[in-house]
């Protein structure tokens, strides 16, 4: 157990119940009357949507995000602004894909399809039987002789009885990070996945996948939910084949950079609170919750942080993280750089599911740490968050346990049921995200750094 955090934890307990909870209080009020008032979050959002647009690592759009979160920070006034280098992957999907169903009958059917990110592309238009799974685990179980030469379908859909929808996805994440290569052991042509999304509708979800140096790469593509469900009844009245065509390229990992920016702490500047997202999208809509409403949380409260006056104890760092998506390069890079530098890391938080309404914030942490978590949600019981437990971090702040392996990582906790309504899909656009509902996101995040800034 981690005695710091325990004594912290008591002190911060006590304090809320004297005078320092009325202070605090009336400060987390104020913090919430800026962001819904006189919040900037919601027009930079659109900014970033729509003046860049999607944001896949190695893309001139990823690059010019950069430059736009670099010009905006400078413009806040905060201590400093600078960029980090990071080396990033480089994949592109090429001429858009394109794939149709030839049903039992002769019938054509154009499905409505994206390619998988890391995926080979086709060389042409490829075409080819289908043979349909339910689950990836049926996949694994089936004899050579029913796959080889043929293409895979996975139907596997998320589990709509799971309350958290991030359970959902965690439970079937694998047919489209694992499909292809169980697919290709079994000598598949290719493979297609039933999108990673709650709803039945027509906007297909990409991703990333990856491939095993032994194993043949092939091409995998995900197709809609509304597809899956019209393609899973189709082959059941005879043989189905499936045209296909992915022009995907892989190019040498191209430079790229990760945007920070800072107030120093004014009693212990060498010791660090990190609180960020992921500047990357994938290259299907314009990446509005996943992660554009992540990093205007962070950029946003570190704004109202300063418009109020209020002088950190430590140093406040927002990081815009490079490459989350396939990769994670400006995660693990800003983790080695902290570490090579020297520097004291006491805690980071991240935003990385999305522009809901805030629930709350979990921890990744020993027990000590999810004490001193809890120990907050009396403060933010008036604004409905009430959910304050161990659990996740998140990916960009994950590889700082390495080198720090004390550090508490917090994790932003909002509202997860229309998350993967939007989830890598054409649909993530800046349309679908409520300006109230990322405004009161904003709010928590300051006022969570707040909180962490005066307990630790």
């Amino acid at each position: 157990m981690n005695v710091r955090f325990l004594t912290v934890s008591i002190i911060v307990c006590l304090s809320f119940f004297t005078h320092g909870q009325s202070t605090d209080s009336v400060f987390i009020r104020s913090v919430y009357d800026e962001a819904l008032s006189r919040g900037h979050a919601h027009e930079n959002l659109r900014s970033l949507c729509k003046d860049i647009g999607p944001r896949l690592s190695g893309s001139a759009e990823a690059e010019m995000a950069v430059e736009w979160s670099f010009q905006k920070m400078k413009t806040y006034g905060f201590d400093s602004v600078y960029l980090q280098k990071v080396m990033v992957p480089h994949w592109e999907r090429g001429t858009k894909e394109v794939g149709w169903i030839k049903t039992s009958d002769g019938n054509l059917h154009k499905l409505h399809l994206l390619a998988l990110g890391g995926s080979i592309g086709t060389n042409g238009l490829m075409s080819s039987e289908i043979v349909v799974f339910s689950h990836l685990d049926d996949l694994k179980k089936a004899p050579k002789s029913l796959v080889a030469g043929k293409i895979v379908f996975i139907n596997q859909a998320m589990n709509e009885t799971e309350i958290s929808t991030f359970k959902a996805y965690g439970g079937c994440y694998a047919i489209r990070g694992n499909g292809a290569v169980e697919a290709a052991k079994l000598g598949a042509k290719g493979v297609i996945i039933r999108s990673l999304g709650m709803p039945i509708d027509e906007h297909p979800h990409t991703g990333s996948m990856h491939y095993e140096e032994d194993v043949p790469k092939i091409p995998a593509a995900a197709i809609s939910t509304k597809d899956a469900e019209w393609l899973a009844v189709e082959v059941l009245k005879g043989k189905c084949s499936l045209l296909m065509e992915l022009d995907c390229r892989v190019f040498p990992d191209a430079p790229s950079n990760n945007v920070i920016a800072e107030i120093r702490g004014k009693e212990d500047a060498s010791q660090i609170i990190t609180f960020g997202g992921h500047l990357d999208s994938w290259d299907t809509g314009e990446g509005a919750h996943d992660d554009g409403a992540g990093v205007m949380h962070c950029l946003e409260a570190l704004r109202i942080l300063k418009t109020l006056g209020y002088q950190p104890k430590h140093t406040l760092r927002v990081v815009f993280f490079m490459n989350e998506e396939n990769g994670n390069k400006g995660g693990l890079t800003y983790a080695e750089a902290c570490k090579q530098k020297g520097e004291q890391h006491i805690a980071a938080v991240e935003s990385d599911r999305g522009g809901f309404s805030p629930r709350g914030f979990s921890c990744d942490g020993d027990s000590a740490q999810v004490a001193f978590l809890q120990e907050f949600k009396s403060m933010f019981e008036p604004y409905d968050l009430h959910d304050f437990d161990k659990g996740y971090g998140g990916v960009d702040i994950g590889p700082l346990k390495k080198h720090f392996p004390n550090i508490p990582l917090f994790g932003f906790v909002p509202d997860s049921q229309r998350y993967f309504d939007f989830h890598h899909a054409p649909s993530d656009v800046f349309e679908n995200v409520n300006k109230r509902e990322l405004e009161l996101g904003a709010a928590s995040m300051a006022a969570f750094v707040f909180l962490l800034d005066k307990s630790l």
